[in-house]
């Protein structure tokens, strides 16, 4: 992440004033969790003076993340954490967290996880065939140990079609279960 919470609630004061989600309740709230939870963070004092209901709340919030920037990195911590606990929508909104989901979205940034394990690049329909002929297989072998004589000659038809080495043993196996 690399930013520290007090520059991150620098660039986003601006979207916190204008943002209209955040009316005098969600504001009292917030200032109601900073004094209650952490009284060195947000004095009584203080407390009362950001929900003076005289004041427009737009104004309130920005003299409050003001105090809070001048207060330091554990202040804007836990008002982050006060806005997340209370006004979760407007948290996720925030530009520093979608910047953040964003940087860990794989959709946006592809490059950073698209690693491919090729093994071929036949492709799925070559495993498909593979896989097939592989099922056929075991279904001859499989219906081959019923009916010798049936499966056997089906079982060599199969071989036509192999490299020299799976042909012989095709064959071999033909012959033998003959032979039986």
């Amino acid at each position: 992440m690399g930013d520290s919470f007090h520059d991150q609630l620098v660039e986003d004061s601006t979207f916190l004033k204008a943002d209209r989600r955040l009316d005098t309740e969600l504001v009292d709230k917030v200032i109601l969790q900073l004094n209650r939870i952490y009284p060195q963070i947000l004095t009584d004092k203080e407390a009362t003076r950001f929900r003076n209901l005289d004041v427009p709340t737009s104004v309130r919030l920005g003299e409050l993340l003001t105090n809070l920037q001048r207060k330091g990195e554990e202040a804007c911590r836990e008002f982050y954490r006060a806005l997340h606990l209370h006004v979760e929508e407007v948290y996720y909104s925030l530009p520093t967290r979608l910047r953040l989901r964003d940087s860990l979205d794989p959709l946006t940034f592809p490059h950073i996880y698209q690693q491919r394990h090729v093994l071929n690049d036949r492709g799925p329909l070559f495993f498909l065939g593979c896989f097939g002929f592989a099922v056929g297989m075991a279904l001859l072998y499989y219906y081959s140990e019923a009916k010798v004589t049936g499966g056997s000659r089906a079982l060599g038809m199969a071989a036509l079609g192999l490299k020299k080495k799976a042909q012989e043993v095709l064959i071999w196996y033909t012959e033998e279960s003959l032979m039986k």
